[in-house]
């Protein structure tokens, strides 16, 4: 028998904010990490105009909401308007995570990166220490991920971009955090001629156009392993290439997009989900 004192408290409210936003997986990637661990949490995706960023996140606390996920175009934005980063957010200068405090505090953090990573290293089992790396694209995507990928001590780190300035730019502000890293260099895609690489990164946005990327023969070493950061139901046209090319492995970033998911999901809960029965469900919704 019910009576009216028979009530639960309002879930803890979450959300992603973009432009645009109704293709967003991740409402439904927080839901499966709620379920998986039993957190009471509502998980919403809120369309935010140009502009009205800072005044979204500013509603968003006041009816006290618990953390948000950023998405384009606004990560920049929020990394600005935080009012502390970690160091990762610091580096990549951008914001992907926002932890509301108590107090109403912002905390900004880019879980990116170590989304990448740990796709790369615990899902696909590959190994980035020691290995020649080439990152396709110099844009936000690559400065959100060059710092973690330094981390792991590749022998060497070529950043490869359309514009050869925005590579060298890139180079020249990380370089002081390529500890363990033989050389960090960069420029032009036709400056890859006569380099080889093991584990080739695609950071620009050419697959959602289908574009392939005009990468000279021959720079993937014996069974190298190529990755784009896109992903879809077919394989995505930089991913054609690699395989005729002759790569080793191939895979998409989908795996990317659920492990960055369940760093934001820790960083607010305190509770690690596991990603891998999260990937398998995207993938067969695809």
């Amino acid at each position: 028998m019910s009576s009216l004192f028979d009530f639960d408290a309002r879930p803890d409210a979450y959300a992603v904010m973009g432009n645009p936003i109704a293709h967003s997986k991740s409402p439904r990637i927080h839901t499966l990490f709620a379920e998986q661990t039993a957190q009471r949490i509502e998980y919403t995706a809120i369309l935010v105009d140009p502009g009205g960023f800072d005044q979204a996140v500013g509603n968003f606390a006041a009816a006290g909401g618990k953390g948000l996920n950023v998405t384009v175009p606004f990560k920049r934005e929020a990394w600005e308007f935080v009012d502390e980063r970690s160091d990762r957010a610091e580096h990549a200068g951008a914001v992907n995570t926002v932890k509301i405090e108590k107090n109403g505090r912002l905390f900004g953090d880019n879980t990116d990166g170590i989304g990448l990573v740990t796709d790369l290293t615990d899902n696909q089992g590959w190994t980035l220490g020691g290995r020649r790396l080439l990152l396709l694209g110099a844009g936000g995507a690559a400065r959100g991920v060059l710092g973690p990928l330094l981390e792991q001590a590749p022998a060497h780190l070529y950043i490869a971009n359309r514009t050869p300035d925005r590579a060298v730019d890139l180079i020249e502000e990380f370089s002081g955090r390529a500890a363990g890293t033989d050389s960090l260099d960069g420029g032009g895609f036709e400056h890859l001629s006569g380099q080889t690489f093991d584990v080739v990164i695609n950071a620009t946005a050419a697959s959602l156009a289908g574009e392939a990327l005009p990468l000279p023969d021959g720079i993937l070493a014996p069974e190298a392993k190529c990755y784009d950061m896109m992903y879809g139901a077919e394989p995505t046209a930089f991913m054609r290439w690699a395989m005729e090319a002759g790569a080793g492995q191939v895979a998409d970033g989908l795996g990317m997009l659920v492990e960055q998911a369940a760093e934001s999901f820790y960083l607010w809960r305190g509770v690690r989900p596991q990603t891998q029965p999260v990937i398998a469900q995207l993938r067969a919704e695809l």
